[in-house]
């Protein structure tokens, strides 16, 4: 199969506004199960979710911490400008850009910009005490975002005098920002967003959306799969504003594959080679994560000294070897032999370990669709995902196109579809 001539239009179904979930279950785990094992469907309810699963697996899921992206201002006519945080610029780092005390540079996409045609905009607001004066500035555009400057400073006249804050990004956008929920739930963000859009294993601060198919984890259930000896592993996917960009193009060839930002841990691929390059994916940003770091090893082989900047997996690097790439450095046909995914796995660890690298930090850009071979992910836990989706795509590829017995299915049994919905555990 040519992957980049797959038509979108085949993978459409029908999909009611009342279908779609507005709101999470009172209890994470209640929701139901659909199960897809070799091509028998049935279902349970999530919380019974461990006794389908091998003992002894290993499984893998993303960390990631939603955050407050929203940042409003009113101009003094009124205008009402929303400034929403893609992705860091400077510095481009998440962490360090969570740390700093009086100014950064964010790419972002910008509501009512019409109305904002010049100056600053300013808000002024008390965090932990502290009377700060937030202004936005406008630095141009790069591509269909706009570069935006972040500045704040201390105006409390008689606490402390001076400018100077030690109040960090992070904190001032816990005040200040609101958390971005899906453009489909057509609501306002309430305050139980807050926490019932995050995993009850979020750690580290960087998406502008859940990993959703966490949402359904307690801690029962992850007690649950400790006690099958079931190993867990977490990775570290930033979810971006991309992943809710619809398919436009005919054909997915013409589609522009977003990119996001990684980190994966050493022990996370010496686990993943201790389970002979094998594991359960909880969402489909696991499986990004996972497949990516095959492809990331192979560049390795390639080029032992390759700096870790240029271990980004480009949309199309998977499909080379079928003859369809686009001729990037990571080529699988250069191969005589196809490298096994421990061999990628362990060329990788071998990289990290003569970098001295704990972590590995790095983004990609892959588009999983029918087609593609999976490597490392042969199980995965997942919510029912849009019409005419990448995600869609991602799984029809998964269950080697039987996406439409899995779909029809949930809409025959009343599961509820896209972020808050209901999940379902897939064993091709």
């Amino acid at each position: 199969m040519n992957t980049k001539e797959i038509h979108i239009s085949d993978y459409t179904y029908d999909l009611p506004d009342e279908r779609i979930a507005k709101f999470p279950m009172a209890e994470r785990d209640h929701s139901k199960l659909l199960l897809y094992r070799q091509g028998e469907v049935g279902e349970d309810v999530f919380y019974n979710l461990p006794q389908y699963l091998p003992e002894g697996a290993l499984m893998v899921m993303n960390n990631t911490r939603v955050i407050q992206a929203r940042l409003h201002f009113r101009k003094d006519t009124g205008a009402l400008i929303e400034i929403f945080l893609l992705e860091p610029a400077l510095p481009r780092d998440y962490e360090q850009m969570f740390q700093q005390t009086s100014r950064c540079q964010w790419l972002c996409l910008v509501g009512n910009q019409k109305k904002w045609k010049e100056g600053s905009l300013s808000r002024r607001l008390e965090v932990k005490g502290e009377k700060l004066e937030i202004t936005a500035t406008r630095k141009g555009e790069v591509g269909t975002s706009q570069l935006i400057e972040l500045e704040w400073k201390n105006i409390s006249l008689t606490s402390n005098p001076s400018p100077l804050t030690s109040i960090s990004f992070a904190e001032v956008i816990d005040v200040m920002g609101e958390l971005p929920i899906p453009p489909y739930l057509n609501r306002e963000t309430q305050e139980s967003d807050k926490t019932t859009y995050q995993t009850v294993y979020s750690k580290i601060k960087g998406s502008v959306a859940a990993p959703t198919a966490g949402l359904h984890f307690t801690e029962r259930v992850l007690n649950d799969i400790d006690a099958r000896g079931i190993e867990r592993e977490e990775v570290t996917l930033h979810v971006g504003a991309g992943t809710f960009r619809p398919v436009k193009s005919e054909t997915i060839g013409d589609h522009p594959m977003h990119t996001e930002y990684i980190a994966v841990h050493r022990h996370t691929i010496e686990r993943l080679l201790a389970h002979n390059g094998e594991a359960i994916a909880v969402g489909t940003t696991s499986v990004r994560t996972l497949e990516s770091l095959y492809y990331m090893g192979l560049k390795v082989l390639q080029n032992p000294d390759i700096a870790e900047d240029q271990l980004h997996v480009n949309q199309w690097e998977p499909y080379n070897g079928d003859g369809h790439g686009d001729g990037s450095i990571c080529d699988s046909a250069a191969f005589t032999v196809e490298p096994s995914p421990c061999a990628a796995l362990q060329a990788l660890l071998d990289w990290m370990l003569r970098n001295e690298l704990t972590v590995l930090h790095s983004s990609t850009q892959i588009i999983i669709a029918p087609g593609y071979d999976y490597k490392i992910v042969k199980m995965l836990i997942t919510n029912f995902h849009q019409p005419q989706s990448t995600l869609l795509l991602l799984v029809s590829a998964f269950v080697h196109g039987d996406w439409h017995k899995i779909y029809d299915y949930a809409l025959a049994h009343d599961f509820r579809f896209l972020s808050y919905g209901d999940s379902s555990l897939l064993i091709p």
